[in-house]
């Protein structure tokens, strides 16, 4: 018995957390401190908080995977949810790993814009597209974030020639098509944009460069 208890203990799923990038949620866990642990299979259930009762969640029961996407499970993005796991090996059930408190309202992350360049000989038009939840309309299309919070676009633009790592702050606002104006000829510039939250004062991270030379 004793041998069974220290097993349990073991292979026991350490470090629960929720990750969350614009409402995609998955569940991540590491396997017990054991060896054996490699070889241990994983059952996850979730709940509401407040909730008595704990779901499984099917895809997610009997696994080897150390993750399992929760992104159904927390559509209600304003209720706070638990989930827990335990792990399984050779017939011997470790006890429940449980998770923090996770609300996909406060604690997603929010990636930043898609952005394309187009120029002319003296000014760039920079196109914006704010990142896409995996939540859809009844028409199909996925629901921008822009839905759920106040966001507005930061614009940044680098002009390579004087120092690539110098943003400078071009553009604030909601609008989705941003003309920059009185650029010199010849000269390569490079746009990064973000999603910022003024409310509770949150930026994204930048999207990827895109560059261009006038």
């Amino acid at each position: 018995v004793l041998e069974n208890q220290d097993l349990q203990d073991s292979i026991k799923p350490q470090k629960v957390e929720f990750h969350s990038l614009n409402f995609n949620t998955t569940l991540h866990w590491q396997p017990g401190w054991a060896r054996e642990a490699r070889d241990a299979l994983y059952f996850v259930q979730y709940k509401v908080y407040g909730q008595s009762m704990w779901q499984n969640k099917d895809e997610c029961w009997g696994i080897s995977s150390h993750v399992c996407d929760l992104t159904h499970e927390t559509s209600d993005i304003q209720e706070p949810y638990y989930s827990r796991v335990r792990a399984a090996l050779a017939g011997v059930y470790s006890s429940w790993s449980l998770s923090c408190r996770f609300t996909p309202w406060r604690e997603t992350v929010i990636g930043p814009p898609m952005v394309t360049v187009a120029h002319s000989n003296k000014s760039i038009t920079v196109k914006l597209q704010a990142p896409r939840s995996p939540y859809k309309r009844k028409r199909g299309s996925k629901i921008p974030m822009t839905n759920y919070y106040d966001l507005l676009y930061q614009v940044f633009i680098i002009n390579n020639l004087l120092d690539e790592q110098h943003r400078v702050l071009v553009y604030e606002g909601k609008e989705k098509v941003v003309e920059i104006q009185d650029l010199r000829p010849g000269v390569s510039y490079c746009i990064v944009a973000k999603m910022y939250m003024p409310m509770l004062d949150h930026s994204s991270a930048y999207s990827s460069r895109q560059c261009t030379v006038l």
